[in-house]
């Protein structure tokens, strides 16, 4: 063994680490239980960039691959929630103010994963121009983020103009 490390997984595209981060914190908070609610989603985004930033700067293909499938079951748990929410009225017999949070709160959640599952999928289907397993080792997730894409997107079409994963906005 050389002790060279492998680089070439760093040039694929930069989206993952400039996108990644904001959209990961929102997945985590948006998907916080009552006994142990997560901290700000700004604070939440600050440790996302940070990790990223490590994992840029000292890790490995291996340890990069890990923290993307982990975003990605991130973005299945949310797209499922919304499954079992049947993309509607989940909030049945809250008051007007919770009614209104609950529904901001799925939406951002359904913005964030929108973009994660679109740029890790991205990612991932470039892998097949690098040497190694990398591509064939992320098919199950390239699956279950395709499978995720298609909720996703069906539930941002019936809940109005939600925030598009690219830009954000609405538009």
């Amino acid at each position: 063994m050389s002790g060279r490390r492998h680089l070439d997984w760093l040039g694929l595209t930069p989206e993952p680490e400039r996108e990644l981060p904001a959209a990961v914190a929102t997945l985590r908070a948006s998907l916080g239980t009552a006994h142990h609610p997560p901290p700000g989603r700004a604070e939440l985004a600050a440790v996302e960039r940070r990790r990223v930033e490590r994992l840029v700067l000292r890790g490995s293909r291996h340890s990069w691959l890990r923290y993307l499938a982990e975003a990605t079951a991130l973005v299945t748990a949310v797209a499922l929630r919304l499954e079992e929410q049947g993309g509607g009225d989940s909030h049945a017999g809250m008051n007007a103010d919770a009614d209104t949070r609950a529904d901001a709160d799925t939406d951002a959640s359904t913005a964030a994963a929108l973009l994660a599952a679109e740029v890790i999928l991205d990612h991932h289907r470039m892998l097949i121009g690098l040497p190694g397993a990398g591509y064939g080792r992320t098919a199950g997730d390239r699956a279950a983020l395709e499978g995720a894409l298609r909720l996703l997107r069906t539930r941002s079409r019936t809940a109005g103009p939600a925030p598009t994963a690219r830009t954000g906005d609405g538009r």
